[in-house]
């Protein structure tokens, strides 16, 4: 008669749990949370309209949540890669001509100022670091894009501004490449042949900005991508324990 009388105690305990988590589930439906940008996707389902939100003076994004030509390949064959994998360039070399499978991304900043850019890239044709290692980027309207070492600052061609660096540049676009023996997946974005020059980015107010990329070497494959200002270090920005941004929906 005991164990009957425990039984009905445990299973009365049992109802009344599922019953209190019901409804803290139903309270919590509209809820996102800020530190989970998966709880935003769900708002936002169409990855055109992806705005990416900066945080604190970061924002980190998977390079595949864009629209993309058919020549940009998802693949998934490389553990070192996050989210759904990463992007290839599988069409005709762009080496001279930017604007070609071009993608955007829109990126919401409310902590002004000047961000480094990086993203973590790999080699995927051939065996030279220095072939199929780079792809094109451009802030049409953002404050300020250029690239610096030490006291060395050059910025794109057709920008108004001087000087410019050596190497591959156009209407505003760097060439952004990686370099090195080791071809797989690594955070390293520069420009300017022979004397790497990182790259940043300034935004003077609040708003939102679009950055964009197209295609240049075929074989290059990008995973990710950071912004991130002196707040941060390049080991703190691309930590795997930092979260990617929230994303909402253009309006």
């Amino acid at each position: 008669m005991k164990f009957k009388n425990i039984a009905f105690i445990f299973l009365a305990m049992g109802f009344f749990s599922c019953t209190n988590d019901s409804s803290d589930n139903e309270e919590d439906i509209d809820i996102i949370s800020p530190d989970n940008p998966e709880d935003s996707a769900v708002e936002c389902t169409d990855v055109a309209n992806y705005v990416f939100n900066e945080k604190e003076g970061l924002i980190r994004i998977e390079f595949e949540d864009a629209i993309f030509d058919s020549d940009w390949k998802l693949k998934n064959d490389d553990e070192a890669a996050s989210g759904k994998g990463y992007m290839v360039w599988e069409g005709d070399q762009s080496l001279g001509t930017p604007g070609n499978g071009l993608a955007t991304y829109a990126l919401q900043v409310t902590v002004p100022g000047t961000y480094r850019f990086v993203w973590k890239s790999a080699v995927k044709t051939g065996d030279s670091g220095s072939d199929h290692n780079d792809t094109w980027l451009r802030f049409d309207d953002a404050s300020d894009f250029f690239a610096q070492k030490g006291e060395s600052i050059v910025y794109p061609a057709d920008s108004g501004k001087t000087p410019i660096p050596e190497g591959a540049t156009k209407n505003g676009w760097f060439k952004i490449y990686r370099s090195g023996s080791n071809l797989d997946f690594k955070w390293q974005s520069s420009t300017f042949d022979n004397n790497a020059h990182d790259i940043f980015v300034t935004f003077n107010a609040a708003g939102t900005y679009t950055m964009e990329i197209s295609a240049r070497s075929s074989g290059h494959a990008i995973d990710e991508f950071v912004l991130f200002n002196d707040t941060f270090s390049l080991a703190d920005a691309t930590s795997d324990m930092v979260s990617k941004s929230v994303i909402t929906c253009k309006n």
